[in-house]
This record gives C-alpha cells, structure tokens and sequence, in this order.
C-alpha cells in the first residue's frame, strides 16, 4: 500500500487469526476477573503467594480498526466509484483492499450509525428516524437500549483502546446538556476518548465541540487557519500517539467520522477552486459521465441502464446561464469539501504508517446513506432555510457566490447534484430507493486480505459490520455487557468474501423505512413503496406532500397502488417496475416486509417529518417556563434551550454597569444562519433578531444604559398568527426597557417558526458563529458584573402595553 505521497509503507507479517496464544508474563500468577484468588494468603508474606487480576490485553497481532463514516456522500461521487471527486487516500485503500458495491444503509444518519457500531438494526436501537425527531414509541424514542451493545463496548475488554471523533448524533437531545446523563454520550458507550459534536450537523468553521465530556472552545479561528476537518485529524493522531507511545503492543480501534460532506459545505476556498469549470457541463452531464466510468471499472454490472432523469431536476440545458454559474460553483466547493476531508484523513494515515501499523490495520469506509437533497432545487445558503420550509431564492444564491464554503453562509448544493451524486441510481436520502440507501463501501487490510483492488458484490448491510469484525478478530459477541444481558447480533459477517470472490451472500432479507418510505430485498427482489410517491412533482399531483401523516384509508390505497418491484439480478438501478406483470412475487415481498416490520419495532408508520420536531418529550430537567442562565457556564445546546418561537418571552438581565464604556453580549442563541443576540454596544440597549441569515431586525435604545444596578429588558410580543407553509413564524413586536421604562421597539413581520440554527445559547458572550456580524466580529464578552440572565416564556410577565395589545387583538381577528 503507498501513501498519499508515494513514500512505501512498512511492511508487516501476515496475522494468523487461529492459534493465537497470550505472551509470557514471566513468573506473574494471574486470575480473571470475577474468578478466586489465584495465590495464597497465609499469616505473613513469607508464607503467601501474590496474584494479580489478568490485565485486559490484546491477543498478540491483533489488528487495530479503523471505521470511518462519510456523511452524505452518495455512491456515484468518490472517485473510487466512478465519481468525479478526488479522494485520493480513499482511493488508495479501494485499491489495496475490496470495494463493496452491494452494500446499503438505512437513509439516514444517526439510524445508520446506531446501526453501523451495534450490528442491530434501526427500529430496534429506537433510531427509526433522528433523534431530535423521535416520537414516543419503541421504534422511535431515540433511546439506545444496553442491550444492544456497541463494538467500542465489545473490544475494551480485549485489550483495545478505543477512540472517536467527530460526529456523534446518537444522544437523545434532551441528554446533551452539561446536567447529563452521561451514559449515552461517546464515553458512556465504551470509548475512552472522544472529541467532536454531538448533534446531526455543525458549522465546520465555528463547530460545537465537546471533548470527552465536556463543552471546549475551538482551538483557533478561521481567520487563523482553523477547520473541524484539520482539527479531527489532529486529535485522531494525538490519541493514537497518547496510547501507543505509552503500550506499543496495543491495538487500537478508532471511529472517524467526518461532518463531510453534510451541509455546511464549508471548505478553504483553494480547495473549492481546484475544481474550477470541472463541473460546468452540469448535473446530466455528470451522471452519463459517472455511469460510463462506473461500467468500465465495473463498478455496477455490465448492461446496468441509467436511472431515469428525475422528475424533480430541471434539464441542465433548460435553465439559465446564471443558473448553471451558481450551481456549478456550488458543486465546486462540494467536490473541495470531500477532496479536503480525504486529504486531512491522510494525515491520520500517514501517522499510523509511521508507527509501523497500517499493513495490520482493518479498515472499513462507509457513507451513512446517499446524497442529501436539503439544499432544495436551487440549493441553499443556509440549510436551516430547508428545517423550516422557508423558500430559497436563487438571485440572493447568485450575489453572494463568492461567500460559498465559507464562514458567512451555511450553504449546501441543489438537488439536481444529489441526484447525480447516487448514479446510477434514482432519489435520494430520506427515501428508500437505493439512491438512499446503496453507498459506497471499502474494506481493506493489507496483512490478512490477499485481494487486492477487487470488487465484491455480495448483498450486505451495515448492520453487518460488527459481525464481520468480531469475525475477523476471532472474537465471539459478548452474552454481558457491563452486566446487561446483550440482545442477539441482527446482521451477519460478509468476512467470508475477503478473500472469496464468488462466496454466496449471507445476508439474504433486510427491509427499509424511513419516514414512511419503505422497501424489502430479499434474494435479489426489490420491493419498494415510495411514500407519499416516486417524486415531489408526482406526489403533488395526487394532492399530497412529503411529510404527509399517514392514516388507516391512506394506508390502505397506499398499499393497494404505490409498492413497485424490481429484479436486481438483471436490474441493478431499479428502472424496470414490474409489480404489474408480476403481481404475486409482489404480494410475497410486501408480506414479508409487514413481517420484518413486526419483528423489528418498525410500527406505526408516520409519514411526518417537519411536525416530529416540534413533539413534546419528557426532559431530563422538569417542565418550565423560566430558565436562568449565568455567565461563563457551558453552552447549552440548541435542543436544550428556550423555545422561544412563535409565543410571547421575555429576556431580563441584572447587570451593575461601572463605568462608561461596558460593552458586550448578554445573552446570544445560534449564529449567523439564525438567532438572537442581546447586547450592550455604544453606551446603549441592543437587540438583534436574525431571520435565517436574510433579515436582521435591529432595536437600538434611545438613551443610555445608565450606571449602577440595572435591570436591562427585551420583549417579544407575537402581533398575528404563523404561516408554517410559507416558512414564517409569527409576526411580532420587540420592544426594550431600561428600569421598566420603554427605550425602544421594532416591528418584525415575520420570524423563525421552527429552528434558528444547530449552534445553541451562550451567557455573557456570543459563541461560535456571530449572531450579529455587523455589530461585533469576536465573541464580545461582556465588560460589566453581569449577575444573570432570566429567560420568561409564561406570556405572563409582559409589561402591559396597550398600543400593542391592540394590535395583536386586531390581527387575530
């Protein structure tokens, strides 16, 4: 295997995986854990022999593991696939080990990764859909049960250290604040070491980061070089190097998983240009490109068609010149985005080559489901625009051109580029064609798999992977886990292939779901029910709307009129429906999918999305209505904090101002792409409301804020009712008050209605990404004694102001 620049790694011997035997330990008498006493006691230590308990340790030549998680990449963009993107260390492992080109996830993120660390599907791991959209039942609570452990928990007591980092997105958001729990957090599952972000995204340039168990601030600013993806490799390797310089003989297993390429596409702009006019041809042009390449590489079956153009992509040829410019760049800076993060990854190679342990390292590369479709048709400045069904506008999208990728946006690509992304298949994540669900998969360990740069085609499923691994490291699955009795294994080892091109697939029936959207393979059948149709434009016709609750008589038309079959043994990218001709295969595989449904947690099918994030759920902390924040605490994450959209709140702080020039922030929730900030600026009151990153709504008071014990005041009075459809919140007026005295107020017709931003709130400064950019460019901590911060949504603590309670009674008319 070579390096990303050429130098020859070092070779190591070939593993055997039997007849391994645990080295000497001299004349040291040791006992198992939990086992009697091995030596003696007697009266004194003359007449005594020591024992010692048996250290966890490794058995000699065990292989490290490395599993890493791309986000959001589909199957046709790496380049080891026939893609377009240039991946160069990924490619250098595709060949020096397998490609799996059969392999599939659930379509979603933190199902699939609860689902790639445990070997258990994920209905049965209460990851049906994400957490922050989880519903109170079994299959969707968002509650990993200990019963179904994960492979961190598995290789600790085999003498493995086990690492993380980056995404993690498999604590229920109620659990991620500083007042815990913590056992579902990255250490309470079995690693011993982690650093990364807890929730399903993170601005790439101001990440939310948490180290083992505790909020941290990043380390530089982007004006100083800093990025997520530099900053993970560089934890990675001091982890590595922690251990090894400490127990060389210690393998290690690390999880690495990126926030590439999940929106933001955030990237340094000289990675973003190396792609300059390499994708000016447009997204058509891509797919037949990437098809052709992927045929001769044979990557997908020879004869394999070209999914279908998508009803939902506009022709490249048909749109304007303006169009193709922004689109083009934004898959630009896509394309940099990925090439960056597989740069850095080589960073973290490189330092595992160096300490001699690459040739015997298991590596497993896999994206948690196929490309993302969030941008919207005519992508997005910031993705936030997408969660709270707010239009995007292609003009806005094309002034600002030059800012994609970088810290002033939290941008994501058109869809016509995620469609392109799953060539050669059809749609996309959150759907359950195999545009969704069939990713790209590399297996590679120099020292124990003689194939190199093969393709396997087995059926398989990342509910396979912890099997496969326990398999290869001659590990049996554990009956215990820290004392709970562990659930049976739900996938099953694919190790058998490594070696064995036309080895029979074990995995032979696994069903899909994803918000409603579902599919069954079984021995070559596809089945596949696209909820609430094959595409936005189709559903539409038939008047209805992705995110559509499903009831019993919709059930039953669905069920009598939307399923489809296909027969991947001759049609690999699902382009040949035949339900029609074949209606009793059809009626086997939909039985049989009502029956993985039973056995796995899958029900009730709910085909809603947006309306799951706003489902009440029991808190850690109890019900309230006024929360107090004090200055210098950890920030509290966006799920966590005051739910202050469409409803009456108030904002109280209790400073002592000593002198003229106090300035700073109060009180900041999200960052530029959404939020608010309350400020002291110039001697005066301040308040910003920032709308998406479109509209900053500004109240500036009309006097000074004076000396002495202060009370400083902001209220936000609702002024008519939400248009959810249209993307806005309630309209409302923001009024200040200085000591109960009205100092200033704006008029704001329109607001979030659903979520601000993934950053969350910070006391006493403005963390992460700047909430009010054209007032303050650093965190602006504030200068006074702030004492605290008082945060009402009761509605009952309103001064009374009559102008505006008449107002709001003539709007709700």
């Amino acid at each position: 295997m070579q390096l990303p620049d050429g130098v020859p790694m070092m070779a190591s011997n070939t593993v055997s995986l039997t007849d391994r035997e645990e080295p000497a330990m001299s004349s040291i008498v040791t006992y198992s854990e939990g086992q009697p006493f091995a030596g003696v006691v007697g009266r004194t230590s003359g007449e005594s022999t020591p024992a010692w308990p048996t250290p966890p340790r490794a058995q000699d030549g065990a292989p490290n593991v490395i599993i890493f998680v791309l986000d959001d990449v589909g199957f046709g963009q790496l380049s080891s696939f026939g893609g377009l993107v240039e991946t160069p260390v990924i490619d250098r492992f595709a060949d020096d080990g397998l490609r799996y080109t059969n392999m599939h996830t659930t379509a979603l993120c933190s199902p699939s990764r609860g689902a790639i660390l445990t070997g258990r599907n994920h209905h049965s791991l209460g990851l049906g859909v994400i957490s922050e959209v989880s519903t109170g039942y079994p299959g969707y609570n968002g509650i990993m049960p200990f019963d179904k452990g994960m492979l961190s928990e598995m290789l600790l007591p085999h003498g493995y250290n086990t690492f993380m980092v980056g995404k993690w997105h498999l604590s229920p958001p109620e659990h991620e604040t500083a007042a815990g729990p913590y056992d579902r957090w990255p250490l309470g599952r079995g690693f011993e070491r982690f650093y990364g972000f807890l929730g399903g995204d993170t601005n790439q340039w101001y990440p939310d980061l948490v180290y083992d168990n505790h909020s941290v601030e990043q380390p530089r600013q982007p004006e100083e070089g800093y990025h997520l993806s530099a900053d993970l490799a560089d934890r990675a390797i001091e982890f590595i190097q922690d251990a090894h310089v400490n127990a060389p003989d210690k393998p290690f297993y690390l999880h690495y998983c990126t926030g590439a390429a999940h929106a933001p596409h955030h990237v340094p702009v000289e990675w973003a240009d190396k792609y300059k006019g390499k994708f000016d041809a447009g997204w058509d042009d891509y797919r037949e490109v990437v098809h052709q390449r992927q045929l001769d590489m044979g990557i997908i079956p020879a004869g394999t068609e070209l999914s279908a153009h998508d009803p939902d992509v506009p022709v490249w040829e048909t749109i304007s010149e303006s169009e193709k410019r922004v689109y083009a760049r934004m898959m630009e800076v896509y394309a940099g985005f990925v090439s960056y993060t597989d740069h850095e990854f080589g960073r973290v190679v490189s330092f595992v080559e160096e300490i001699g342990e690459l040739d015997n390292t298991f590596f497993i590369l896999i994206s948690d489901n196929g490309a993302s479709s969030e941008g919207g048709p005519v992508g997005s400045l910031n993705e936030m625009m997408f969660f709270n069904n707010v239009p995007e506008d292609l003009e806005e999208n094309l002034e600002r051109i030059d800012e994609l990728g970088g810290p002033t946006v939290f941008n994501h690509y058109a869809w016509g580029w995620t469609n392109a992304g799953n060539t050669p298949f059809r749609r996309w994540k959150r759907e359950t064609y195999r545009g969704g669900c069939t990713d790209p998969c590399i297996v590679s360990w120099p020292a124990r798999i003689t194939a190199r740069g093969e393709i396997r085609t087995q059926y398989a499923h990342i509910v396979d992977f912890v099997p496969t691994v326990l398999d290869a490291l001659g590990i049996d699955p554990p009956i215990t886990i820290r004392g709970v009795t562990q659930a049976p294994l739900e996938g099953v080892s694919f190790a058998h292939t490594f070696n064995d091109a036309d080895a029979g697939t074990a995995h032979h029936t696994q069903y899909f779901e994803m918000f409603g959207h579902r599919s069954l393979y079984h021995d070559g059948w596809r089945a596949v029910c696209p909820w609430p149709g094959p595409s936005f434009a189709e559903a539409a016709e038939k008047g209805l709307r992705y995110g559509t609750p499903i009831d019993e008589a919709v059930l039953a038309d669905i069920e009598a009129n939307n399923w489809e079959l296909y027969d991947l043994t001759k049609d690999y990218s699902e382009t040949h429906d035949l339900a029609a001709e074949n209606r009793p295969k059809l009626i086997e595989m939909i039985g049989r999918w009502w029956a993985e449904a039973g056995n796995y947690n899958v029900l009730p099918l709910d085909g809603a999305m947006l309306q799951r994030m706003n489902v009440e759920r029991p808190t850690i902390a109890k019900s309230r209505d006024r929360f107090v924040y004090f200055p210098g605490g950890s920030p509290v994450p966006f799920t966590a904090a005051p739910k202050v959209y469409n409803r009456p709140f108030t904002i109280t702080a209790d400073v002592q101002i000593q002198d003229a020039d106090v300035h700073g922030v109060l009180i900041a929730q999200g960052g530029l792409t959404g939020g608010y900030s309350f400020f002291v600026k110039d001697n005066r009151l301040s308040f910003v409301y920032n709308f998406l990153g479109r509209d900053l709504f500004t109240v500036v008071s009309n006097v000074d804020v004076p000396s002495g014990d202060v009370s400083l005041r902001y209220e936000f009075e609702p002024t008519g009712e939400p248009d959810f459809a249209a993307g806005k919140g309630t309209p409302a007026r923001g009024q200040l008050y200085i000591d109960d005295n009205l100092v200033g107020e704006v008029d704001m017709p329109h607001t979030v209605p659903n979520i601000f931003s993934t950053e969350g709130l910070t006391c006493g400064h403005d963390g992460g990404s700047r909430v009010a950019p054209d007032d303050y460019q650093d965190d602006f901590p504030f200068t006074g004694l702030l004492k605290r911060v008082t945060i009402d949504l009761s509605g009952t603590d309103l001064i009374p102001d009559s102008e505006t309670d008449m107002k709001v009674a003539v709007a709700r008319q």
